[in-house]
């Protein structure tokens, strides 16, 4: 069946979309453990351990999803990721050993887990549109990882790192 001019459109934003983030999550699962090494505190380091290991899972379900569009899983350079990984890159710089290390490495993952939500929920939305039912369980799998481990951050640094970053810099 041949499609309108209107859906090869939006099939072709969802496969940039996909592009884009399969290169986001590539560029994270690279930071990751940069960032557990810098973390101070052991349960910040396993968060990020834990992340690492669904961002592979999580780049399984993109690569899944070109396959249903019979389209290899290449990534598009995305200069958003690139700039939120280059100001964690900076945190860890500026501020390793350090109390706020803690905190700025969490503020820095939750910049990078917005951006996902925010990627992830569009494709969700797209991949509707274009009636392809398996692609949204994948995204919707992966949107739900990344909207529960942009939770656990939040409490992380409301219950440790924010505090210990205020109680040692006082």
């Amino acid at each position: 069946m041949a499609r309108s001019a209107d859906t090869q459109g939006l099939q072709d934003l969802f496969l940039d979309g996909l592009k884009d983030i399969l290169y986001a999550e590539k560029k994270i699962l690279k930071a990751l453990p940069k960032m557990a090494k810098s973390a101070s505190d052991k349960a910040i380091s396993q968060a990020f351990e834990k992340h690492r290991e669904q961002t592979e899972g999580q780049v399984e379900r993109l690569e899944e999803v070109f396959s249903m569009l019979d389209k290899a899983p290449r990534g598009k350079t995305c200069p958003a990721i690139d700039g939120i990984i280059e100001e964690g890159s900076e945190i860890m710089e500026e501020y390793k050993g350090t109390p706020a290390i803690d905190a700025g490495l969490v503020a820095a993952a939750q910049a990078v887990e917005h951006y996902e939500i925010a990627r992830y929920r569009t494709l969700c939305a797209w991949a509707e549109e274009l009636e392809m039912p398996e692609a949204v369980k994948l995204l919707q799998a992966t949107l739900d990882e990344e909207s529960e481990t942009d939770a656990a951050l939040a409490q992380l640094a409301k219950s440790d790192a924010n505090p210990r970053a205020l109680q040692k810099a006082a």
